[in-house]
């Protein structure tokens, strides 16, 4: 027996560093899915006080996933089989792993072990449903996991997950609202766990009520990074292949990020007015998309004053020939894939301008959607069996109220009732 102040012996310590070696093992054995959840684990711990997971959202996945080695072994490899198998093959266990880990959504646990004992069951859901027997009381909640569902019911009929699905809120709220320009809003995005399919059915409405963007140009801002990714099929390893490939050269503007702007005007010799773009929403796909969005707005999204004449001259030549051809090349995109024609807002009245009363009575009217093009493939607001994955159908989305004030897809312009943009960081 030891005794306090005298040194382990060497077999001590033999035993000792056995027992790590064992330890060691036992961790190595849990093999590929372990390695998957401590890389999870580490992509949270980068940036610890982005989300704030006070709020009672999130903080249940942090309990519930450092219960023990064995739960977790088990719960990831009820993940894993959500990812290879049919939702309709699903059971209770793997239901359960997908909307806690997969769906980020451990706060309905409880619930749906209580009343959601398979896939099938899962599959049938209505809105309904989600309210009063999940206790999904959240309209943006309920959304996520109907368009969610969709998706993996049109993977059941063998078409696959649709890349949208490949986006989940992290990504969206860190690193997609980084690329537009509007980091600001990455907590409501976070808090309401807007992943990739949640964006397409993002209403100028939603955008006001639940995730607090009241800037025209910033809800502008949105719609042209959202319709960017509709013309890459929501691919994200695509649009960064190409934004990779335009680092160093000034090409193919329509996938820069707001940075690589910044960057732009830097390498234009108009450093000092650069940091002017932070937290703008100015980045590529809005130089290129938005007709509207002319050389008086850069300067003015710039601060360049009007008085400075020469300057503002110099960025006319600059931009015209980083734009000219892209819009060119845009449209030639859009008829190639048979989606008619780019978006074209409302020409504004001027610059900073306060909308007219007028113009504030169709914004209100008005939706951020889209237009009704062909949808891509994989993923589409409208699904091959008719269903509405937008959530605005009648297909057991939303309530009728909801429904009710969402106006519809039309032809023409995707962004509505505004006369002015009003380019503001703040």
């Amino acid at each position: 027996m030891s005794t306090p102040g005298i040194p382990r012996t060497d077999k001590s310590l033999e035993d000792l560093e056995e027992a790590k070696r064992k330890k060691k093992k036992e961790k190595m054995g849990l093999g590929s899915l372990s390695r998957v959840f401590a890389r999870g684990k580490q992509r949270k711990s980068l940036d610890p006080g982005l989300f704030d997971d006070s709020d009672g959202l999130s903080s249940p996945t942090r309990h519930s996933l450092s219960d023990g080695s064995e739960d977790q072994l088990d719960r990831l490899q009820q993940v894993e089989l959500a990812r290879t198998t049919p939702m309709s093959q699903w059971r209770a266990g793997t239901v359960q792993a997908w909307l806690e880990v997969v769906m980020a959504m451990p706060m309905y646990i409880r619930t749906c072990s209580e009343n959601i004992k398979s896939g099938k069951v899962l599959l049938g859901l209505t809105d309904e449903d989600l309210e009063l027997g999940l206790g999904v009381s959240s309209l943006m909640h309920r959304r996520k996991l109907r368009l969610a569902i969709e998706d993996y019911r049109d993977a059941d009929n063998g078409r696959g997950l649709s890349k949208a699905a490949d986006m989940d809120h992290h990504w969206v709220a860190k690193a997609w609202l980084s690329d537009v320009g509007l980091p600001q809003y990455a907590q409501a995005f976070h808090n309401h766990l807007v992943d990739g399919r949640m964006l397409n059915s993002l209403t100028r409405r939603d955008l006001e009520r639940h995730l607090n963007i009241t800037k025209k140009f910033h809800q502008v801002s949105l719609q042209l990074g959202i319709e960017l990714l509709h013309l890459l099929n929501f691919d994200k390893e695509a649009l960064q292949a190409r934004r990779v490939q335009c680092e160093h050269q000034n090409v193919d503007p329509l996938v820069w990020t707001s940075h690589r702007v910044m960057k732009w005007i830097r390498d234009i010799d108009l450093k000092e007015f650069a940091e002017s773009l932070l937290n703008s929403g100015v980045h590529g796909a809005v130089m290129v998309l938005d007709p509207t969005f002319n050389t008086d707005a850069m300067a003015t999204a710039l601060g360049i004053p009007n008085s400075k004449h020469m300057v503002r001259r110099h960025l006319v030549e600059e931009m015209k020939a980083l734009i000219g051809s892209a819009r060119t090349d845009v449209k030639q995109d859009y008829e190639r894939l048979g989606l008619g024609t780019p978006p074209t807002p409302h020409r504004q009245n001027s610059l900073g301008r306060p909308p007219s009363s007028a113009g504030r009575h169709n914004d209100d009217e008005g939706s951020l959607r889209r237009r009704a093009v062909k949808p891509p493939t994989g993923f589409s607001p409208k699904a091959r069996s008719g269903r509405d994955l937008s959530c605005h159908g009648s297909y057991s989305s939303l309530p009728r109220d909801v429904r009710d004030q969402t106006p519809p897809r039309t032809e023409g312009s995707p962004i509505h009732g505004y006369t002015s943009i009003e380019v503001s960081n703040v």
